[in-house]
């Protein structure tokens, strides 16, 4: 018996370059060889719906009319629902639209949520979707937050606890071994920047600390590099000149797969310097662990300080602190042997906690649990 699953999130990877979107893309990915999976999204600022396969995943995407707090209004989503049926609907939170969408659609099914984060910022519209919210976790057969501490420190699952089960992100380790067109360019980087890389990859929002970083950039004993583009970047930008950073900080923008990975060997270490509970676990520092790179994190209660252990695989600090951003990160520039030692403990933490296999393993095991379907006789390589 195949077992049917739709996954519900308001965006997919491609085109939206996020973290939620990349690991929605490896999941359906991974599970595709031993369940019928699908995708329902938004079409990202289109009002024209289309059904497309995105690297062998079917995905419908639900045409946009505009987005209010950033998440899109599809009037055609609970139709959508009914015409997708499924068995099982996996929700990734936060997602006012699909929640919404589900409970008009009249669709029913088993159903798992995977908990990414608590909305944070989006107040305006928290008292109306509070509700549904709640419903579906009661309903929920299982909840996956990504990290033990979100479970706790999260006013919303604490309730839950004991339908939770903690499946973190993952990344595919096949993507980070050493290739020797990478180290070249890596090299090239390392020859160009002339000074210690401090590198930051991320979507560049108002909970990712790139303010508070670049507060610290004269202290610190390297030059920074901010991958990545998003909302607040003309802030970014503007504060950079306010403080005259110079080449201390530089803007490398978006760059392709070939120039990440390069990156994240040249830099001596990467930084996540996040200020609010929206990140919730830091797929981009998994990514720069993966890569053998040390990190520096802040202390935010969620699953960052779980994934980045502070004295294993690089240090973590308190949030909205500069100075003591500036000392985590120095603390690594100025040791190479304990560089080294933190960037080896965090490709071995990867391997052994964030890959996309051991990921895909945790939910297909959730998947027979809550259906009584058996997905895995055969195995998983």
């Amino acid at each position: 018996m195949s077992l049917s699953v739709l996954h519900i999130y308001k965006d997919f990877y491609p085109p939206v370059y996020g973290g939620i979107e990349q690991h929605l893309n490896l999941l359906t990915r991974a599970l595709r060889p031993y369940c019928d999976v699908r995708v329902l999204v938004s079409a990202s600022g289109s009002s024209r719906t289309r059904r497309e396969v995105v690297d062998g995943v079917p995905v419908m995407r639900a045409g946009e009319l505009m987005r209010v707090a950033s998440a899109p209004i599809c009037p055609s989503w609970p139709l959508h629902f009914r015409r997708l049926r499924a068995d099982l609907y996996h929700f990734h939170f936060p997602n006012p639209t699909g929640d919404v969408s589900y409970w008009l659609s009249g669709a029913r099914g088993k159903i798992v949520g995977t908990y990414h984060s608590d909305i944070v910022r989006q107040s305006t519209i928290l008292p109306l979707y509070r509700p549904f919210l709640w419903r579906l976790l009661e309903k929920a057969d299982a909840i996956l937050p990504t990290s033990p501490q979100y479970i706790e420190s999260s006013d919303y699952l604490r309730p839950f606890r004991d339908k939770c089960e903690v499946v973190p992100l993952g990344v595919d380790l096949h993507r980070f071994e050493r290739r020797e067109a990478i180290e070249a360019r890596a090299a090239e980087w390392r020859a160009e920047w002339n000074a210690p890389m401090v590198l930051f990859v991320g979507r560049l929002r108002y909970y990712k600390g790139v303010d508070v970083l670049m507060q610290a950039a004269r202290n610190i004993r390297g030059r920074i590099a901010i991958v990545g583009e998003g909302p607040h970047e003309s802030l970014l930008r503007m504060r950079h000149r306010q403080l005259e950073l110079g080449d201390r900080v530089t803007f490398l923008g978006s760059q392709s797969e070939f120039e990440l990975l390069a990156l994240y060997r040249a830099a001596r270490v990467c930084v996540l310097p996040s200020t609010h509970r929206s990140e919730a676990l830091g797929l981009a520092m998994i990514e720069a662990m993966a890569s053998g790179t040390p990190v520096v994190s802040t202390e935010l209660g969620t699953g960052t300080s779980w994934v980045n252990q502070h004295g294993v695989t690089g240090r973590v600090v308190a949030p909205n602190d500069p100075e003591a951003l500036a000392a985590g990160i120095n603390a690594i520039l100025d040791d190479e042997a304990l560089a080294r030692r933190y960037g080896a403990a965090a490709r071995s933490r990867v391997a052994d906690e964030f890959s996309h296999t051991v990921m895909a393993r945790r939910v297909l095991r959730v998947y027979e649990r809550v259906s009584g379907v058996s997905l895995l006789a055969g195995g998983m390589p």
